[in-house]
């Protein structure tokens, strides 16, 4: 037994534990789990310290090794338990050399625990190419961006992923063109703030012109989808990919976090209310059946029920499909964690009315299929994804295929052929 990777969070990490896994096994590692943490929420971290102890009781021989966004931002905390044998910074991560003195020191003993630099001095970011998903999902992600310049002030990752730096636009390209020769049909491009990609590299071009790039450079690809983004930064060249190529999904996911101006400017967010109303109406006139999904943030410290009411008004307004609802959770060292907090009982009944109004959305969106044809990626023996990345319960179709199914029905949850 060699590397076994426990991934949480979000799509960046999903890319990222391929790359992890890929060096660890080059360096030599043998029978370790690396748990590649999230740092979002105070949630995600307790279920990386719970599946630590799970794991060391169901393999004792194994050695444990926390990296991610968590190691970064809560160092001391995971050193500290008796489980973990190392803990790795979030971008030594992707060195082939912190895995190979992560082997030395495993197998000699090493008493230091703690491989960790600081993630804010660094600057630039060197392509990964990835040969092929261990996992062979037709679906995979490809990591373009990484870091944030912004400082929202609920939020930890900067401090856990570095100051915003782009991968450039040629070995995006190579990626993309190399996962697509070997069968992937659908490529994902993910960041931790992927609308800012390219403002560090020369000429500053920004993710509307790679979209295109690889649009124009790597015809075998089937479907090319873009993870969350930051409405107000999106490009002309962008929303014209948008409008003009149908291998670009229609589908976008939209970092809102609020639906108040009010609770936006205490966020330090830089889009207010009617942006995002805008946005979508704007995409909707290039592209009509785009489908927007959203994170909202339930329980933001002093929101009272009218600025809910507004947050939970902007799925209608905005024609959210998709929502991803994250009961604020105060993070140590953020300028949010001091502002005055709301109620926790008060959070967990706003977070569980957004998520009702999120699939009562998407069921309408999913009984507004039938009769439709959709080309639909058939990403296991049971399921398969539509461009708008509604899910199809699929019987008999090839893994990895794309094929038009014409939609009979609907489960409640999932479209039915």
């Amino acid at each position: 037994m060699a590397v076994d990777i426990v991934t949480f969070g979000c799509r960046l990490n999903a890319f990222e534990a391929e790359v992890i896994r890929s060096k660890a096994e080059a360096a030599g590692l043998d029978d370790t789990i690396v748990i590649n943490s999230c740092a979002v929420t105070n949630e995600a971290v307790a279920q990386a310290r719970q599946s630590i102890r799970k794991l060391k009781r169901e393999r004792p021989s194994a050695r444990i090794v926390v990296t991610g966004c968590a190691a970064q931002t809560q160092t001391a905390m995971f050193a500290g338990m008796t489980e973990v044998d190392r803990v790795v910074g979030n971008d030594d991560k992707m060195r082939s050399q912190a895995w190979r003195a992560t082997r030395d020191a495993l197998d000699f003993g090493a008493s230091e625990k703690i491989a960790v630099s600081d993630i804010m001095a660094v600057r630039e970011m060197a392509p990964h190419l990835v040969d092929g998903y261990a996992s062979g999902l037709p679906r995979v992600f490809v990591q373009v961006q990484n870091g944030c310049d912004h400082r929202c002030t609920f939020c930890i990752i900067p401090f856990g992923r570095g100051n915003s730096r782009s991968v450039p636009m040629g070995a995006v390209v190579e990626q993309v063109r190399n996962l697509a020769e070997r069968g992937h049909a659908e490529i994902v491009l993910t960041g931790v703030d992927l609308t800012s990609y390219g403002a560090d590299l020369p000429g500053a071009p920004k993710l509307g012109m790679l979209t295109k790039q690889i649009l124009r450079h790597v015809p075998e690809l089937k479907r090319l989808r873009i993870s969350s983004i930051d409405s107000i930064e999106a490009d002309d060249d962008l929303l014209d990919a948008v409008a003009d190529d149908a291998r670009l999904m229609p589908h976008l996911h939209l970092s809102l976090q609020s639906g108040d101006d009010m609770i936006l400017k205490r966020m330090k967010r830089r889009h207010s209310r009617s942006d995002a109303i805008a946005f979508c109406e704007q995409v909707r006139r290039l592209r009509p059946d785009i489908v927007f999904g959203a994170d909202i943030i339930a329980g933001f410290p002093t929101e009272t029920d009218e600025m809910f009411a507004r947050s939970l008004d902007l799925v209608e307004e905005c024609g959210l499909t998709f929502l991803h609802v994250f009961p604020y959770s105060p993070r140590p060292g953020t300028p949010a964690a001091k502002m005055p907090q709301v109620a926790g009982g008060a959070i967990k009944q706003r977070a569980k009315r957004l998520r009702a109004a999120g699939e009562a959305a998407l069921r309408q969106r999913l009984q507004a299929e039938i009769g439709a044809t959709r080309e639909v990626l058939i990403e296991s023996e049971g399921q398969g994804r539509t461009e708008h990345y509604l899910p199809v319960a699929i019987v008999g179709e090839r893994v990895g295929s794309v094929v038009p199914l014409m939609i009979a029905g609907c489960d409640g949850e999932r479209l039915t052929t």
